[in-house]
């Protein structure tokens, strides 16, 4: 059968679709890249935000109208939350909850019990393969943040076991993959599961993988302020360990923090953030920050602002509040105007880039090593940097999935660009 998987949303998501993509191929099955050759369509979707849920559905809509005689299958957190809302999407013949993930396959008739688990396969069909693999450590989420419906969405935290993880980088890295995305919802609490106590956390599974692999990159998903403390930055000695960390700040104001239920203080995450770039010279911080959260003032909004500033991350992720039913926060008083939430977003904007264009410009006039992804144009290339900043360059090399070094003389409107140093063969040999 002849299967075309696409995710929205998360990393998680996209790990979770490359998992159903080898058990497919592992059962027989031909997994394809464009959904007019398909017979079922399975669709990850994402619920984070009311956007999220809209183009979950917008999405099932265009698969529908390019293959009408396809069956879509949806999983994911729209599917979790809003079963009755995915059942009556055109083409859509099962809904499959979080909770029946992992038997989906078997559901379907497609693949029976386990039968996928631990096959290596070569999968062309997977827009990202053999570049960068999403690896899924863990799911679920004990926190209680106010404003999050994913971890009612994905559940109690529960780990994977470290040995099978291990055995996972291993095929991925015989597919041909030069990096290692790990992923879950809380990767910071790997190894805490509920009433179980921790034989191994992150930072150990981190310092296992470097030692038992020999995939060239690993970078960490998002991880919250609280799963770092000093003396686990001293793994970035090892310099496979992407120079790149996602700190979810939501807020500058300790009040609005407070009715977020975030386990931080402001100065908290500054010392983290400061602490994480004095061990790690040009250290990425990438972050995410709520606009518009309810009972949000114009005085919190300016210290949000003034500490955006000032921290000077590489990237913000601007996310208008959006109320999801269910969660604490969509009750709360003092919900403010769509209106307020677009000029506040739009003012963190302006900050935010700031802060990204300063970081990209210290690397003008040095030289950085380059994971290449795609060619965007005749002899361009698209590639990132292991601090997770895009780099354009032009060359008439094959480069796609080869890291190699690249001298940077300047900035573009989404990143750097670079010159590659000319050898016999047309570029520098990896290193």
């Amino acid at each position: 059968m002849n299967v075309y998987l696409a995710s929205v949303g998360c990393k998680l998501n996209q790990s979770e679709v490359e998992k159903l993509a080898r058990e497919l191929s592992a059962c027989g099955h031909q997994v394809v890249s464009d959904p007019t050759e398909a017979d079922t369509i399975i669709l990850n979707t994402c619920t984070v935000t009311h956007i999220a849920a809209r183009k979950s559905g917008q999405f099932v809509r265009r698969l529908h109208r390019a293959n009408t005689d396809a069956q879509i299958v949806l999983t994911g957190c729209f599917a979790e939350m809003s079963p009755d809302e995915a059942a009556a999407l055109p083409g859509v013949r099962a809904v499959v909850g979080n909770a029946d993930k992992e038997r989906l396959l078997e559901r379907l008739g497609l693949c029976p019990s386990g039968a996928g688990e631990g096959s290596v396969r070569h999968l062309p069909a997977l827009p990202s393969l053999r570049t960068r693999a999403f690896v899924k450590i863990q799911d679920g989420c004990d926190n209680e943040c106010t404003y999050c419906i994913v971890r009612i969405a994905r559940g109690r935290q529960r780990s994977r076991d470290k040995d099978e993880i291990i055995a996972e980088i291993h095929e991925r890295v015989s597919a041909g993959y030069q990096e290692v995305v790990l992923t879950g919802v809380h990767i910071g609490a790997y190894g805490r599961d509920h009433n179980q106590t921790a034989e191994i956390d992150l930072w150990d599974l981190v310092d296992a993988i470097l030692r038992e692999t020999s995939i060239p990159r690993l970078r960490l998903s998002s991880i919250e302020p609280w799963d770092i403390a000093p003396q686990y930055l001293a793994l970035w000695q090892n310099e496979r360990l992407c120079r790149h960390l996602h700190l979810p700040l939501q807020s500058g104001s300790d009040t609005a923090l407070a009715r977020m239920k975030r386990r931080y203080t402001v100065r908290e995450f500054a010392e983290i953030v400061e602490a994480a770039r004095r061990a790690v010279p040009d250290m990425a911080i990438t972050t995410d920050v709520i606009v518009g959260f309810p009972g949000e003032t114009e005085s919190e909004f300016e210290e949000t602002l003034r500490f955006v500033g000032a921290m000077q991350f590489s990237r913000v992720h601007i996310f208008p509040f959006s109320a999801r039913t269910g969660t604490e926060a969509a009750t709360y008083p003092g919900q403010v105007s769509p209106q307020v939430k677009q000029v506040r977003a739009q003012r963190l904007a302006e900050i935010a880039r700031a802060g990204e264009r300063a970081f990209w410009q210290r690397f003008v006039g040095q030289t950085v090593k380059v994971l290449w992804e795609s060619k965007r144009e005749a002899h361009v290339w698209s590639g990132l940097t292991d601090h997770y900043v895009r780099v354009m360059a032009r060359s008439e090399a094959e480069l796609h999935n080869r890291i190699t070094p690249v001298h940077i003389t300047a900035l573009t409107s989404n990143g750097l660009w670079g010159e590659l140093p000319v050898s016999a063969d047309g570029v520098e040999p990896d290193s």
